[in-house]
């Protein structure tokens, strides 16, 4: 079933007229005349979509900000329509407050009608992953460009929840995926669909929509789904006192998470800083090693840094 659609800032007539499928199931729509009306409506109803344009009573970023800041609306999609009159950077404005889209107008309908009928299904594929808590590999696709080394918050056959280290600004990424029960990585092309505000500092939070997803990772991952395994560590890796140990290599200085209990068995987070930035507990991502037990673990991470550090 198709979810809810909830617009502000436009004309609920112009996009039914856009939008095939809301020409056939119009009560799907529904319209709020400002920003105080969209909140109230978020907090009163649920929706799959937000459809945003020029707010009389605050701007379109701040607007979006708030909406991804409501425990309650924080994964609903948003898609910002931005006027031809506005800034050249008004897109990335809107993108960067945690929009999944934005579409400047003149609008191309077949574009819009892509997007809406996209982002309309973003909220239900989220509830249908688990989490899943693993290591990514990833770069960009076609392009000359550094690994960079980042985490699965949830996981399903139709994409991930991917936290980074980096910012990611390409599109289309090769991932490499370490599944349990799998063979070593799987390799997937992916997409950036969105921008993930869920996922916590100092990671990039994107949804990453799997373009090309091999037979064998698919049937891994569907036994994963079905069983509804493994589970994401209960707490956060990485607190304030949770530095097991401190490893220096070269130029640069490497945190070892304490070891964190997960159904898998127990994984460790590696944080690394520069001999001159480094200060305790302050440290970017890294990497994350799982291991049966909690020693092996630690064993496994002081080998990952001694081998690719």
């Amino acid at each position: 079933m198709v979810g809810r659609i909830l617009t502000a800032g436009i004309d609920a007539r112009e996009l039914r007229l856009e939008v095939r499928f809301l020409q056939r199931a119009p009560d799907l729509l529904q319209e709020a005349a400002s920003a105080s009306e969209l909140f109230e409506a978020l907090a009163r109803d649920s929706f799959s979509l937000v459809v945003l344009g020029s707010l009389p009573d605050l701007p379109l970023a701040p607007t979006i900000q708030k909406i991804r800041e409501g425990a309650g609306s924080r994964r609903v999609s948003i898609l910002a329509m931005v006027s031809e009159a506005d800034a050249p950077d008004t897109e990335g404005v809107v993108l960067e407050a945690g929009a999944n889209a934005a579409l400047r107008r003149p609008l191309d309908r077949f574009v819009l009608e892509s997007w809406v009928s996209k982002l309309v299904d973003v909220p239900n594929r989220v509830r249908a992953r688990i989490p899943v808590h693993v290591q990514v590999v990833g770069s960009r696709h076609r392009g000359e460009s550094e690994h960079f080394y980042g985490l699965s918050r949830n996981l399903s056959v139709h994409g991930m929840l991917l936290a980074s280290p980096v910012r990611i600004e390409a599109e289309d990424l090769d991932l490499e995926i370490d599944l349990p029960e799998s063979d070593g990585r799987v390799r997937v092309l992916g997409r950036v669909a969105r921008q993930a505000p869920e996922v916590g500092w100092p990671y990039f939070g994107y949804g990453i929509e799997f373009l090309y997803l091999p037979e064998p990772a698919q049937r891994v991952i569907d036994r994963l789904v079905r069983r509804e395994a493994p589970q994401e560590p209960p707490r956060s890796l990485w607190t304030a006192n949770a530095i097991h140990s401190t490893l220096r290599k070269d130029d640069w200085i490497y945190e070892l998470s304490d070891p964190a209990r997960t159904d898998c068995g127990f994984l460790v987070e590696i944080r690394r800083a520069s001999r001159e930035d480094w200060r305790a507990g302050r440290g970017s991502p890294y990497y994350v090693v799982a291991d049966r037990t909690a020693a092996s673990a630690l064993a496994a991470a002081r080998g990952f840094v001694f081998r690719h550090g």
